[in-house]
């Protein structure tokens, strides 16, 4: 076996720090005060107008089997833990509440995209988890987004297996790639467990072993319906073009012939050389397939050089966010209960000389403020949980750190983001299908007015705090100081 305990749970998947804290808090008695935690990034990704919320899923997965099994406790006890705090992990039952935003929707920079309330030591348990799936499946399906954006109506092809961060990330970039835009996988075992159709052709090994690109593509055509040739083995224009066309031609309709595909050298101008041989050659219907380390600043180059490609198969770029490795997604308290009973819950803020890493006390509640007349989008409301801004016939936004940028709104819809996915530890959501969850982040970047979809230089989209919210937030900045300030640590 090459464990050394069973791989048989992912409730160790955590940083040692989360169960030195869950150790703390039972010791002292706290582990079972209610808290509440929640999920945002600071940044735009990629320097992106929008970001497209990936993960949910797999959370659901993770979280409905979270408990401690006996080869986890065992691994815990050669760490030295009390033997009272393991009996604790070993009965410990999830029972905390979760909401979030749905896969597929649009999020943005300082919002709470998922929400955790429940027993102190049972959130801190999960936040590593939790940040590792919303990191990474975020990222991946906001860089995909943004390739589509380019690309527009012709197919992406995720091409990236080979070149991800080891299988997981493949598999479950893939299913992120689906989400933001790619139409097709190589990955066939993606393929087979989210039904993301299949795509692919072959290498150059294969023409390589016949050692001519026209016996290599015969072979392939006697033993394939469907053919896409990759033509750039040896000589694209002198060999493999031709190679394709006179395969093609030889098996007729025994064949589907489909295209070709390359993979290197100029591919603006390789592109339009080829798509002059297989139109004179008849086949004004056959595609131009690309690959070759594309993303989207490569491809808007592209078609901005008129490149004749029809299909675009990106790999590394996607499937490794390769000009932002990660996210930066943060997890943190938001509200804890009181140390009496007469105190309730108590918000909890984190003040930092950097003003966009202070935080926003309290549970809160997102909203999107879409315009009644025709859907588009006036930008999110973050606002305590209480508050219900879908009954007010007028609003006032206003930008959190730059308060002169504001705006009265009125004749609009507000719409909750943040869903109930677990009640007090029991699963309560049906997650949609695949396709339902393409379908859906399709919808919302119809919303989203062009200005904030632009690749370069987008409109920062408005994300605001309510004013009861903003003012409380204010309040605690000055008592915090205060409290600071009066401190005596001698």
């Amino acid at each position: 076996m090459p464990y050394q305990y069973p791989d048989d749970s992912l409730t160790l998947h955590t940083d040692l720090y989360q169960i030195n804290m869950m150790q703390t808090y039972f010791e002292l008695g706290r582990h079972n005060k209610r808290a509440v935690f929640e999920v945002f990034f600071r940044e735009m990704p990629f320097n992106n107008g929008y970001a497209i919320f990936a993960g949910l899923e797999r959370i659901v997965d993770y979280l409905k089997d979270l408990r401690f099994s006996k080869s986890d406790i065992e691994f815990l006890r050669t760490l030295d833990y009390p033997e009272a705090f393991l009996t604790y992990l070993e009965n410990l039952e999830f029972t905390c509440t979760v909401r979030s935003v749905k896969e597929g929707n649009l999020v943005f920079a300082g919002e709470p995209i998922v929400q955790i309330e429940g027993p102190l030591a049972q959130c801190q348990l999960i936040e590593t988890a939790l940040l590792n799936i919303v990191n990474f499946q975020t990222l991946i399906a906001t860089k995909a987004g943004r390739i589509k954006s380019v690309i527009g109506d012709d197919p992406l092809l995720e091409f990236g297996s080979r070149r991800a961060q080891e299988l997981d990330a493949a598999i479950w970039g893939t299913r992120a790639a689906y989400i933001g835009g790619a139409d097709a996988t190589s990955n066939v075992r993606a393929a087979k467990m989210f039904g993301i159709p299949a795509s692919g052709t072959h290498a150059h090994a294969l023409i390589q072993s016949y050692g001519n690109d026209y016996d290599g593509f015969k072979a392939y055509a006697l033993t394939h319906r469907d053919c896409v040739f990759l033509v750039d083995t040896y000589d694209t224009l002198r060999s493999g073009v031709p190679a394709a066309i006179k395969v093609a031609r030889e098996f007729g309709e025994k064949i589907n012939f489909q295209g070709v595909r390359i993979d290197s050298g100029d591919m603006a101008y390789i592109s339009k050389k080829v798509r002059q041989q297989l139109d004179d050659a008849g086949y004004p219907d056959a595609k131009i397939y690309a690959s070759n380390d594309l993303d989207e600043s490569t491809i808007l180059s592209l078609k901005m050089q008129k490149a004749k490609i029809d299909v675009w198969g990106v790999g590394t770029k996607l499937i490794t966010a390769y000009d932002q490795p990660a996210l930066g997604a943060v997890y943190k308290l938001v509200s804890i209960e009181g140390e009496t009973a007469e105190e309730g819950m108590r918000d909890t803020i984190k003040i930092s000389s950097n003003a966009e890493k202070v935080t926003t006390p309290g549970k809160k509640q997102v909203w999107r403020i879409t315009r009644a007349s025709d859907g588009k989008s006036e930008g999110d409301y973050i606002t305590f949980d209480s508050e219900r801004p879908d009954l007010a016939e007028e609003i006032y936004m206003f930008h959190p750190l730059y308060t002169y940028i504001n705006k009265n709104v009125r004749d609009f819809k507000a719409s909750p983001l943040l869903h109930l996915i677990f009640d007090q530890g029991q699963l309560v959501y049906d997650c949609p299908s695949l396709e339902e969850i393409k379908a859906y982040s399709n919808e919302n970047l119809i919303e989203l007015w062009d200005e904030y979809k632009r690749d370069l230089n987008p409109q920062p989209y408005p994300v605001d705090l309510s004013t009861e919210l903003w003012n409380h937030k204010m309040r605690l900045i000055s008592e915090v100081r205060a409290r600071v300030s009066q401190q005596k640590l001698d």
